[in-house]
Formats: structure tokens, C-alpha cells, sequence
């Protein structure tokens, strides 16, 4: 099992020397390069290499692939992640130094200190939402500091330190790291529940969140539709200090409400705020993605942002990484990735690619994230597979954090598919590749998911797609 860090150890002045242990993954990096642009000695280690781990000697890192307690060097503290297994050398060897180890949130407190910040919370949306505020100050010229869970794609980074004072998190709930932040602006997207294996109960998880939110010390933006949403506006309110809240959503009596979504190859969204109209069309698809874009609206518009000069701000964003990304067009079969790894983030993510592929197909390769998610969801990610995408590919378990689950595979999503003929179970990357592409046909959509390293298997598909001796299956599935 991972580890659980002390987050009440208390965070040293002067952090010196910063060793970040999976400086490759997207949150770690981003963090670094801050370390680095606030003059901080950053090193780092990860267990590959990969662009970002080239990045970061690009920026002045020095990077380490593989852990080795020798990795440590002169490090004056260490920065970790809950993902991180107890026996790992480097975290050892800063034990057994008594260096302070850091969860990462607590070094990203360290660089907040004296700003105004901004953090997105919920169970599904936070890194969209993080991108599109960041966007908007940044194309309104506020130069925002910021730390996104994915890469800005218009932007081409997931992280920047900037002049003004205004600092932009995305603020993770899964561990319950979020409450170490002194927020002012707190976005909820939405409070699905989930990382039950950290909280225990749905109404701790709902706890964690009325804490987080009741922390804001100038308002909290949250959405008026989600029904764990609703139960944390109502525990705000229900405290002595509640902040100002505002809603959002479709919800008849939302602050912010919105009245119409249309959804094309990118989405448009009327809505009304303080009893005017707004309009907004964004260039990335789906209907969540337009409640996404409302509530980052009632985020800048409560920071002092002009109605008018919010929306323009937004209409420029052009998405983030790992969401609804395309990857390449091989034989007319489009192939994206979507980092949704959740059934209500797979629904979303599946229903926007509906309406940008028309009369195509969806051909779904699905990487179940984590045991105890895969052991408690799989009938719910069957059914929402089997009702939005016309063929499946399961892959096994992506276990991230968790020890494997003896009888925990990916065959549990596909043994709950009503219609065995539209699922498959393939462990093996090079069977599913080949099978995704064997049934893929012009005009049809092949899409990854999963919030694991199924992003790895496009090249796979790419290249099957390409092979002109896939075989073509006679009577594949149609809608």
C-alpha cells in the first residue's frame, strides 16, 4: 500500500534544494518548475523517460530515471505524492537524513503564501475548469501563477509563475490534500463521490468538501445541479462563518443560471447572470463543458472581471491535454484519449464525442483505474459503455496506488455487459489494438480512456490502423 503523508508537519521557511520524487508526472513537473522559476536547486527522479522528464532538464532540473537512494544527493527537502510506495529508496534515504518530505501540496502552500488564490474542486471537471479561468486571465492580460493538473493546450504548459497576485490551483480532493490551502475563491464543479478508499463514507467525503469550501474567504462558486454539490452548500451554510456562496448550473434558481446548450463540434451556452443575458461558444465539445465554462465565469466575474471581457476570455480556450485529445486520423478512424475514469466522467466524455462524430461509431478501449474503483463500479461502467459506445475494448487494471486485488480485472467491467458481442476483454495491448482497428471503420471514432497510461497504447492503434492487412469484421456494430 502507498503512503500516507504527515500533512501537519509544519513546512520550513526556506525549503532549499528540492528533490521531487515522479518529477514526470503532471502535477510533480508543474510544481517543479515553479521551484525552479522561484530560483530553487530543483532534482528529481521518475521510473522512465518521457517528454516531460526532458522538459525539466530543458528548464535546469537535474533529472534521475529509475529510484536509487543516490538520487537524493544534496537535497535539503523532498517532495512526494500519496502515490508513492513506503519502500521506495529515496524516500528512505530522506528518513533516515530527517530531511522534511513534503506532500506536494504542501510545497505548492509553500509557493502560494501572500497570493490570492483561486482553487477547483470536484470529483470530475477541476483540470477543464483550472484551464479555462487560467486562459481567460491570461488572455485578458492578468498574468496569473498557476498549477493545472493537465497541459494548456493554447498555453502549452500545465504550470507558470506570474506577476500579479492572483494564483490558480487546481486543488485535489483525493487524498484530502485540499484543505491545506488558505483559498479565497473556492470553484466546486461537482461531488460525486469518489476516493472512497481515502474517506470511508460518502458523508466524509461531503465533509471534506464543506471544509474545504467554508475555508473561502471571499466567495464559494458551486454547482446548483450535482446533488453532493447541493449537500456541501448546504453544510456551508449551516456554519457561523459561511463565505458568500454563488450557484451555477441548470438548476430554476441557480445564480447563474443556464438556459440553453447547444452541442455541435464545439458547444454553445445562454445563461443569465445578475438579470442580464450572456452568450458563450466555446471550441471544445460537450454539454459539461459548458456548465464547466459558467461556472469558471462566476469565478472571474467575482474576482472583478467584466461580464463581457469573462466570455471573450473563455472563448478562448482551446482545451487541455488528456481531455477529448486527437491524436491522429488514420483510414478516416479518428483516435482520441480522454482522461475520464469515472462512469459520470466516461458519460460526459462519450456523449461529446457522439456529437462530434455524427453518423460514426465509438469504439471504446476502457483501462479500468484502480482495484477498488474497478471491485465497486464495474456494473456502472459496463452500463454506461454499453449505452453510449458501439464497441468495447477492456483492458486490464490500472492499479496506480493500490496492491492488486486477488480476481480484480478488467473482466469484471466486461463479464457486466448485458450484450457480450459488443465487449471484448484484451489484456494484452498489442490484441486490443488490433481488434479496436479490426472493427474501426471510416468515419468512426477509436477513443481511450482512463486516467492511467492507456495513452501509451495509441501509437498501437495508430499503427493497426494502418496495417492494410486488418481485417475488416463483416456485420460490426452499428447504431
Amino acid at each position: 500500500m502507498t503512503i500516507k503523508p504527515d500533512l501537519t508537519q509544519p513546512i520550513p521557511d526556506d525549503l532549499g534544494t528540492v528533490h521531487f520524487v515522479g518529477i514526470g508526472g503532471s502535477g510533480m513537473s508543474g510544481i517543479a518548475r515553479l521551484f525552479l522559476a522561484a530560483g530553487h536547486t530543483v532534482t528529481g527522479s521518475d521510473s522512465r523517460e518521457t517528454a516531460t522528464t526532458g522538459r525539466m532538464r530543458e528548464l535546469g532540473a537535474q533529472v534521475h530515471i529509475g529510484h536509487d537512494a543516490a538520487n537524493v544527493g544534496d537535497a535539503d527537502s523532498i517532495v512526494v505524492t500519496s502515490a508513492l510506495w513506503p519502500d521506495n529508496p529515496e524516500l528512505l534515504e530522506a528518513q533516515r537524513r530527517g530531511l522534511p518530505v513534503l506532500h506536494r501540496s504542501q510545497a505548492l502552500a509553500a509557493l502560494i503564501a501572500e497570493h490570492r488564490l483561486v482553487a477547483v474542486a470536484g470529483a470530475h471537471g477541476k483540470t477543464t475548469s483550472t484551464g479555462m479561468i487560467v486562459t481567460a486571465m491570461v488572455e485578458l492580460g492578468l498574468d496569473p501563477s498557476f498549477v493545472n493538473g493537465g497541459v494548456i493546450q493554447s498555453l502549452g504548459t500545465s504550470s507558470a509563475s506570474g506577476s500579479s497576485d492572483l494564483f490558480v490551483v487546481e486543488a485535489d480532493e483525493s487524498d484530502g490534500s485540499f484543505l491545506l490551502y488558505d483559498v479565497a475563491v473556492a470553484l466546486i464543479t461537482n461531488v460525486d463521490a469518489d476516493h472512497l478508499d481515502h474517506y470511508g463514507t460518502e458523508d466524509a467525503f461531503i465533509e471534506a468538501f464543506v471544509e474545504f469550501a467554508g475555508k473561502a474567504s471571499e466567495r464559494v462558486v458551486v454547482s446548483s445541479d450535482d446533488a453532493g454539490a447541493k449537500r456541501v452548500t448546504e453544510g456551508v451554510r449551516a456554519r457561523p462563518d459561511a463565505p458568500e456562496i454563488l450557484t451555477f448550473g441548470e438548476a430554476a434558481d441557480a445564480d447563474v443560471r443556464i438556459e440553453r446548450i447547444v452541442e455541435s463540434a464545439g458547444v454553445e451556452v445562454d445563461f443569465r447572470a445578475d438579470g442580464r443575458s450572456h452568450h458563450l461558444t466555446l471550441r471544445v465539445p460537450g454539454r459539461h463543458n459548458a456548465i464547466n465554462a459558467v461556472g469558471a465565469f462566476a469565478v472571474l466575474v467575482g474576482l472583478g472581471v467584466a461580464p463581457e471581457d469573462a466570455i471573450r476570455g473563455l472563448e478562448a480556450f482551446g482545451g487541455t491535454e488528456r481531455r477529448f485529445e486527437l491524436h491522429g486520423v488514420e483510414r478516416g478512424v479518428s483516435v482520441y484519449d480522454d482522461y475520464a475514469h469515472h462512469p459520470t466522467e466516461v458519460a460526459a466524455a462519450l456523449k461529446a464525442a457522439r456529437n462530434v462524430v455524427g453518423d460514426g461509431r465509438i469504439i471504446a478501449i476502457h483501462q479500468p483505474h484502480l482495484y477498488s474503483r474497478t471491485q465497486m463500479m464495474a456494473g456502472d461502467f459496463a452500463k454506461v459503455y454499453e449505452d453510449l459506445a458501439d464497441h468495447t475494448v477492456v483492458l486490464d487494471v490500472y492499479g496506480a496506488r493500490e496492491d492488486p486485488v486477488p480476481g480484480v480485472t478488467g473482466a469484471l467491467v466486461q463479464e457486466r455487459f448485458v450484450d457480450q458481442s459488443r465487449v471484448e476483454y484484451l489484456p494484452d495491448w498489442a490484441d486490443a489494438s488490433a481488434r479496436a482497428a479490426e472493427v474501426a471503420r471510416d468515419g468512426d471514432i477509436i477513443m481511450t480512456l482512463s486516467c492511467g497510461d492507456v495513452y501509451r497504447i495509441i501509437p498501437q492503434v495508430l499503427s493497426a490502423l494502418q496495417d492494410d492487412s486488418t481485417l475488416r469484421v463483416e456485420g460490426a456494430p452499428t447504431r
